[in-house]
């Protein structure tokens, strides 16, 4: 599916109401962050939120549920046998955490089991990278799900996004619409590889694999 369908998609679906199949066991929890609403849609914050879309495309689940009590809308599906909660907050950006601590609490998921996919303006344009920890580097989304994890011991997967060009500030860089210079099906795909990886072989796995990518 390419970006665009995914980003019509996106506003096609409507959260289902809850059922029981949202509160199944789950090993691991994967957020893709980014801001909701039209506005933000296509933009190279948001590039978490294509990642998570595409992963729900990959599944059999139809829709993301709102899950009462929490800040996000959630599908619970299977990767090669393994329980994932796939979450989209409906917080904006700087309050990601909020969402994620609650239901990481909730369903017994460690902190090193849960993969936050995220803009990174330390990266070139388009290159993926996995790592577990580290600092934030400025990544308000990044400081609020520490805040409320209460650890930085929990996965990255870093999708670059790229330095601003001069005279252009950071907030209107990482706002502005994934340009048409990089292929982002196959960065969004190869973002949603590594999700794979890590949740089936293991975070080595990932590392070896997605970054011996061009």
């Amino acid at each position: 599916m390419s970006l665009l369908s995914r980003l019509t998609a996106f506003f096609r679906r409507r959260p289902a109401s809850p059922g029981a199949d949202a509160l199944a066991p789950a090993q691991w929890l994967v957020i893709g962050m980014g801001n909701p609403g039209a506005k933000y849609a296509g933009t190279r914050h948001n590039v978490g939120y294509l990642v998570a879309d595409l992963l729900l495309d990959r599944s059999d689940a139809d829709a993301l549920r709102g899950i009462p009590g929490t800040k996000a809308q959630v599908a619970r599906v299977e990767i090669d046998g393994h329980g994932v909660l796939l979450v989209r907050s409906t917080t904006y950006m700087n309050l990601s955490g909020e969402a994620v601590a609650p239901l990481a609490t909730s369903y017994g998921v460690s902190p090193d089991h849960v993969i936050v996919i995220h803009d990174e303006l330390d990266l070139p344009a388009g290159k993926v990278k996995v790592k577990l920890g580290g600092n934030e580097n400025g990544h308000n989304g990044l400081k609020s799900v520490t805040a409320e994890l209460g650890t930085r011991d929990y996965v990255r997967i870093r999708v670059g996004i790229g330095r601003p060009a001069a005279g252009t500030g950071v907030i209107d860089h990482v706002l502005s619409p994934l340009d048409d210079d990089t292929d982002w099906d196959a960065v969004v795909a190869t973002a949603a590889d590594a999700v794979g990886i890590t949740v089936t072989r293991g975070l080595s796995a990932a590392q070896n694999e997605i970054h011996s990518r061009a």
